[in-house]
């Protein structure tokens, strides 16, 4: 029995070369259909750029190469011009200041006994902080007491003698010189009694000096001595320190034309609302009251110092913070506002875009007034009413076309079979097909040579 194998299929040279040809042959055909239809489909699309740059010459809407039809219409979002009242207001940069800053001194030197406070504690008027030893000053109450004692019985010894000298000169029996040098010593002993009276006043006084109370009611801060601690009147640092925190006042700084129009506005006569915002601008603090405006401008920075007073009442305000002032000047009465996003600037000035019946979009030149975050003022160039093109109009131009997100898009026509898609694209199962036919016939070939050898 003879074995059968395949015996190996050499390609001469001249296939090789023939093959290769044909990959380069297919290579270029493919380059110049890919060509011609890129330079197909770009051809609308410059007079469409041509035509927007134009406005209606060649190239443009109707032009040669513009296809003849309009603009490709823009998807757009809207709103209304809308009255409402605008806020005119004032911005700043200004400092929480309390109204009362008092940094609590011993009145008298000595040791701490208690401190009766907890720092950061907010402590009324009067309350007792902290106690000095009193027992020096108890002893020193009770000695000028006792020269109080003293001092009257020398004083009522005094009055007695002068009145019975006064006796003996009315009989001749004395002589008048000792009963003026008597009358002499009871007005000196008249005099110690109310020394020492006083002397006992003072002593009274250190006693109730060794209670140190507060001077004022607010937030008391971090305590500067301790139980043990010497402390004298000359302490810098004292005990500690109490703010006021409410109410409290802003300062800020205002340019000098703010201020000649606050003063046209009546200044702080008016109690102008005054609103305090967090560093960021967006939280509201507090609410006040404008309160005055220094006596001079600074002439080397132009500004004047002001200040504003708030209740705070729930202490969200703090000593020496800085918030973001805004004073509310005048308020402008159901004047056309539109978003903020419809107003955009140009060589010429602001403008806004409107919608018009037709779906296109108008280009109105406006004069725009004070804002307030999401909307502003327009004092002219639109009317109540009106509708204003907010979104999409980056691309707009004067009578540009728009679409509504509401509105049915038109559908676009199917896009046509590209000139290598319909030259290669009905062949490809052809050759698929003659593949398979030239490899059956390979093999064919294969099996009659092996049948022609095994005989």
């Amino acid at each position: 029995m003879t074995e059968e194998w395949d015996e190996p299929v050499t390609r001469s040279p001249h296939a090789r070369r023939n093959a290769m040809i044909v990959v380069i042959v297919l290579i270029v055909i493919a380059g110049l259909a890919w060509a011609f239809t890129r330079g197909g489909s770009a051809k609308p699309g410059a007079g469409r750029s041509a035509g927007a740059a134009g406005g209606g010459g060649p190239g443009g809407p109707g032009g040669p190469g513009g296809g003849g039809g309009r603009r490709q219409a823009a998807t757009v979002g809207t709103d209304k011009v809308v009255a409402a009242d605008m806020p005119e207001t004032i911005a700043a940069i200004g400092t929480v200041t309390p109204i009362v800053t008092a940094t609590v001194r011993p009145q008298l030197s000595g040791n701490i006994f208690t401190i009766n406070f907890t720092e950061g504690q907010v402590v009324r008027q009067g309350q007792l902080l902290a106690q000095i030893d009193p027992r020096p000053y108890r002893l020193a109450l009770a000695q000028a007491d006792a020269n109080l004692q003293r001092d009257l019985a020398q004083l009522n010894l005094a009055r007695v003698t002068l009145k019975r000298y006064q006796t003996l000169l009315s009989q001749d029996s004395i002589a008048r010189q000792e009963v003026d040098t008597q009358a002499a010593s009871l007005k000196q002993y008249e005099g110690t009694v109310a020394a020492d009276r006083a002397a006992i006043g003072t002593a009274k006084l250190n006693l109730q000096y060794t209670s140190i109370t507060a001077p004022v009611s607010g937030r008391i801060g971090l305590r500067q001595a301790d139980i043990g601690n010497y402390v004298t009147p000359g302490d810098a640092n004292g005990i500690g320190i109490i703010t006021q925190t409410a109410p409290l006042d802003v300062a800020f700084a205002l340019p000098q034309a703010d201020l000649q129009r606050l003063l046209m506005k009546g200044g702080a006569s008016m109690a102008l609302p005054v609103t305090a915002k967090d560093q960021a601008g967006t939280t509201t603090l507090a609410e006040g009251k404008f309160l005055t405006f220094d006596n001079q401008i600074d002439a080397t920075t132009g500004t004047v110092r002001a200040k504003a007073r708030f209740a705070n009442p729930d202490g969200r305000l703090f000593p020496n913070q800085f918030v973001n002032v805004v004073i509310v000047a005048n308020t402008l009465r159901q004047v056309a506002t539109v978003p903020v996003s419809a107003v955009r600037h140009g060589a010429q000035g602001d403008f806004v875009f409107t919608l018009q019946a037709d779906k296109t979009a108008k280009l109105a030149l406006v004069k725009t007034g004070p804002a307030n975050g999401a909307r502003i003022a327009v004092l002219s160039g639109v009317k109540v009413g009106e509708t204003v093109i907010t979104e999409g109009a980056d691309s707009l131009d004067d009578g540009s076309p728009v679409i509504l997100p509401t509105d049915k898009r038109p559908e676009r026509p199917a896009r046509k079979k590209g000139f290598f898609a319909s030259l290669f694209g009905g062949g490809s199962s052809a050759a698929s097909d003659g593949g398979q036919g030239n490899r059956s016939g390979e093999g064919g070939e294969r099996r009659k040579r092996r049948q022609s050898a095994g005989e």
